[in-house]
């Protein structure tokens, strides 16, 4: 019981962790970080600047790839611990969450790499932006929305624990 309560506190941590950064979920540094530099790049575009977009596509891919593999490493420690804890449906809800965030990643990822910025109107280019950030601002949406119900799940598990 000690084991799960301290398993339960750790990924609630992990949670508030993130909702302190950018309000999503992680456990590692890496998650961190990779969430507030997505976090940073929706803030920084500036409308129809070339110069200053091709430096921002790259650091959003950058950033996309970190968030990836963050994401990819604590949906994998869930995965592995909260069977025993959350029951075969409770964790396959969860797997279909984590696949489709890990979805909205991947064609994140695409987009971004294939942005094409050269030669591009201002008009095309503010579009891309416009796209990005809506990207962004869905990837962010489904990870807080993941987030929040499995931290509801976590508190309801715990509370049952600590009535044992």
């Amino acid at each position: 019981m000690l084991d799960n309560l301290a398993l339960i506190s750790r990924l609630k941590d992990e949670h508030q962790s993130l909702r302190r950064h950018v309000k999503l979920v992680g456990d590692s540094i890496s998650d961190q970080e990779a969430l507030r530099s997505l976090k940073g790049e929706r803030a920084d575009w500036i409308p129809g600047r070339l110069d200053i977009l091709a430096e921002k596509q790259k650091r959003l891919q950058q950033a996309l790839s970190f968030l990836d593999e963050g994401l990819k490493n604590h949906f994998a420690f869930e995965e592995k611990v909260l069977p025993p804890l959350l029951g075969e449906l409770f964790v396959r809800a969860l797997i279909l969450d984590h696949r489709e965030i890990i979805k909205e990643i991947d064609e994140a990822k695409s987009k971004a790499a294939n942005i094409k910025l050269e030669g591009l109107s201002r008009e095309e280019l503010v579009s891309e932006e416009l796209s990005t950030q809506q990207l962004i601002a869905s990837i962010r949406h489904l990870v807080e929305d993941h987030a929040t119900r499995e931290e509801v799940i976590l508190e309801m598990v715990e509370r049952a624990l600590q009535e044992k």
